[in-house]
């Protein structure tokens, strides 16, 4: 691969073909059953075979494409087990790799962006990257002072790839609903475009990671590394080693992915009320577990958090509305929830609902907040996924007439999200303890007591 497929032609005609064979391999099912194979068969084997042509599409691409494919591949626990084994596969691989930039497209990069001596900044520079994402890649080296470095070098191209594959994405999005049951995916590309220029800005992400590094730097569980350099199109930042959280779904300990899990519903939490900002990009390339410090007790793994390309600026932390509704909800009071869901715009005034079908809709969903310790699965994502998914069902109907408010659609994908990734962890998190410590609302203020008078009682 010589250079970042950008020119928008070769993309379109790429991403057009998707549907075209989608609708292909729905053919050739159907004259496959009619030839006599059973339509469980079939229908687990075009699945895989669409799985990996979007998936293999997605991931040569880069760009907008595979920023698509990562950003579904943490709700591949809501697939239904007998096709999820083809998609997690597919994902896998999407996850882990993406064809890279040839060496000398790199060094052009670095040397147009930190200078034709960008050599004399390093001791040494790994010219293999050793990680791929939608709109650069990762090189290792040790900084001139001797640090360990991450090298993020952007695609040249970037920008005009990334928004040449959202439009081309957007185009055919109703044909990528089955991906992901209950899911519009639609409205998630939307948004991905409305974020083209932050996530190209390395100077914003270099401001967003500064901050957190600053906030977190004596933090005993969570670790995120320091900005060493910034320019336009490259950023260097401490390296920072430890299990991929990709590795720790796949193969780690159960006391491994219990703490993995409680650390990232603490940093989900705790993030915006410690710095203003939500870390927006929660796909397991994004985390590392990390041994213990010295002198901690045994098991006390920390984490390791990269990548503030894609931040939500939150000045007060997260909406004091999602604690307060959440914590309504949990006290069964059905009609305050439903007022407060009205007036936040959940609730179009044109929309009139039933309080306690509102209330039995919330319901299974936040049922990890409800008891002290609660085990997330697939067996859970897929069965809130089913319920919601279902045209028959009332939560289907109700779910329908919902809305989301502008300002709310980041939180919600990142919760979401991070949810999907509890349950690729199958974690056992005591997510009640994080949303009392860190999230507004979800605790009762308790009145003031009124000052006793001199001489009173």
């Amino acid at each position: 691969m010589s250079d970042l497929p950008r020119k928008a032609v070769t993309r379109t005609a790429k991403l057009a073909a998707l549907p075209l064979g989608f609708a292909g391999r729905a053919t050739w099912g159907l004259g496959k059953r009619i030839g006599g194979r059973s339509a469980e068969l079939v229908a687990r084997e075009v699945q895989q075979r669409t799985a990996d042509q979007l998936f293999k599409t997605l991931g040569e691409l880069k760009g907008g494409a595979m920023k698509l494919g990562q950003a579904l591949s943490v709700f591949e626990s809501a697939l239904p087990e007998e096709v999820a084994g083809p998609y997690r596969a597919a994902l896998t691989k999407l996850q882990e790799a993406a064809p890279p930039l040839p060496a000398h497209t790199v060094h052009g990069v670095l040397a147009e962006r930190i200078g034709e001596d960008w050599r004399e900044y390093f001791l040494e520079f790994e010219d293999k990257p050793s990680a791929a994402a939608s709109i650069g890649q990762v090189h290792r080296g040790v900084w001139h002072d001797g640090r360990e470095v991450a090298v993020k070098v952007q695609y040249p191209g970037a920008g005009e790839a990334l928004l040449s594959d959202l439009t081309q994405l957007s185009r055919f999005a109703r044909l990528l609903g089955p991906l992901i049951p209950g899911m519009d995916i639609k409205p998630l590309i939307k948004e991905m475009r409305d974020r083209v220029s932050e996530e190209l800005d390395y100077e914003l992400e270099a401001q967003a990671q500064r901050v957190h590094a600053t906030e977190f730097a004596d933090d005993p569980d969570v670790v995120i590394p320091g900005v060493v350099h910034q320019s336009d199109q490259v950023l260097v930042t401490e390296w920072m080693d430890g299990i991929p959280l990709a590795d720790v779904i796949a193969d780690g300990t159960a006391e491994q992915r219990d703490r993995a899990g409680q650390l990232l519903a603490r940093f989900l939490f705790s993030g915006p009320a410690r710095t203003g900002l939500l870390h927006a990009d929660p796909h397991p390339g994004n985390f590392r577990l990390l041994p213990e410090e010295e002198g901690a007790s045994a098991g006390a793994w920390r984490l390791g958090v990269l990548d503030f390309g894609t931040v939500d600026r939150l000045p007060g932390g997260l909406p004091g509305t999602i604690g307060e509704s959440l914590r309504m909800t949990l006290e069964g009071n059905a009609a305050a929830v439903y007022g407060l869901l009205r007036e936040e715009g959940f609730v179009k005034e044109s929309i009139e609902l039933e309080p306690d079908e509102v209330l039995d809709y919330l319901l299974p969903i936040i049922e990890p907040a409800q008891v002290e310790e609660f085990t997330f699965s697939r067996g859970w994502l897929r069965d809130q996924a089913a319920r919601i998914a279902d045209p028959r069902s009332p939560a289907h109907q109700l779910g329908r007439q919902l809305n989301i408010p502008p300002s709310y659609l980041l939180i919600h994908r990142v919760t979401l999200s991070t949810i999907g990734v509890l349950c690729q962890l199958g974690a056992a998190v005591r997510l009640r303890d994080e949303l009392e410590a860190w999230l507004p609302g979800f605790v009762a203020e308790t009145e003031e007591p009124e000052p006793v008078a001199e001489g009173g009682a």
